[in-house]
């Protein structure tokens, strides 16, 4: 008691109140390893605008976007970025105990099958008789029976290799498989760590080019933060907003975060990354009317039937079990144009 009310006189005399004075501890899991595509949130970090929020927020490295939704559910982390198809898989499982998307950063799925351009795979169908890898349980390996069945493959005309992710962009350079089922954020730039050129050398067919009309990553909360603490979350999505809106007029804010939280990774690489996600990932057509941050709940309830096949889910749930938008600012504080610098 007399911590408190000593804290209390302090903020008096500071000439701040007691509420104001209060902060929020936040345990945020980013989706892998320190990427500059996490920019939004390294640069909140940095700017100190969660802390602007009243949110002292501690971010820590991730295992992959499947397990950011286990890390939350678990309780151990309150927010995170990962996949909002990873949400539906649980909400569907154990509704009520799933996160949920407050904020759609990648309103594109980076889904697609990586093929040498050698091998002339210009259409879904050229793919029968050939052979594809790719680690087991990763949205584009899952979907693929989705894939093939609206694209008219016969799925036992092909042959498949399961790979350790670390081993994709090898065997497809040495001609062991002839497409990878790739995450394209990260494919694209291991093919440029193994001294290939992703866009002259690859074709790259795009999971939403052929029928898979998909979200993908996003910032997520645990539903106690939701209902216990909905100022925070609000604080959270604001100042995620900010620096989103940010990083798409200037990447070298970006990449001062970035190197201020990991000074290990490659800054030029990372900063690559970056614009890949900006241009590539981020830039639905829908974003002009929706702007950053928001979705199209029709294309969300497509998206859950997608994904209720690929995975076999008895349950499927409602889009509003998924995404919550009552934390978004306005549209005009939201709506952007990518400038890269």
């Amino acid at each position: 008691m007399k911590h408190t009310l000593f804290g209390a006189a302090f903020a008096v005399l500071a000439g701040i109140s007691p509420a104001m004075a209060q902060t929020t501890d936040i345990k945020f899991t980013l989706g892998w390893k320190t990427q500059g595509s996490d920019a939004p949130f390294l640069v909140a970090l940095n700017e100190g605008y969660f802390e602007e929020e009243g949110l002292n927020v501690t971010i820590d490295q991730g295992e992959g976007s499947a397990a950011t939704i286990t890390r939350i559910m678990s309780g151990a982390y309150d927010a995170g970025f990962g996949d909002i198809n990873a949400i539906i898989q649980n909400a569907s499982a154990r509704p009520g105990e799933a996160p949920v998307m407050v904020f759609q950063m990648w309103n594109r799925p980076p889904f697609a099958i990586a093929v040498p351009k050698e091998l002339g795979i210009k259409t879904p169908k050229d793919l029968e008789g050939k052979t594809l890898g790719g680690a087991q349980g990763t949205p584009t390996t899952r979907l693929f029976p989705v894939f093939a069945r609206l694209n008219g493959i016969d799925p036992d005309t092909i042959k498949y290799e399961s790979l350790a992710p670390n081993l994709q962009e090898p065997m497809l350079i040495r001609g062991d498989i002839d497409g990878a089922f790739t995450f394209t954020v990260s494919s694209w730039f291991n093919l440029i760590a193994n001294r290939k050129d992703p866009e002259a050398d690859f074709d790259w067919l795009q999971y939403e080019d052929y029928g898979m009309d998909l979200y993908s990553n996003g910032m997520m909360v645990s539903r106690a933060l939701l209902s216990e603490n909905p100022e925070a979350v609000a604080g959270l999505v604001r100042a995620v907003t900010r620096a989103t809106m940010e990083i798409t007029k200037d990447q070298d804010i970006a990449v001062k975060a970035i190197m201020a939280f990991d000074n290990l990774v490659d800054p030029e690489l990372e900063r690559a990354r970056l614009e890949f996600a900006l241009t590539k990932l981020m830039n639905a057509p829908e974003t002009s009317e929706t702007g950053i941050g928001d979705l199209v709940d029709d294309r969300l309830t497509r998206s859950i039937a997608i994904i209720a096949e690929g995975y076999g889910l008895e349950v499927l749930p409602e889009a509003s079990d998924i995404f919550d938008r009552s934390f978004l600012p306005p549209l005009e504080e939201r709506t952007f144009e990518v400038k890269i610098n």
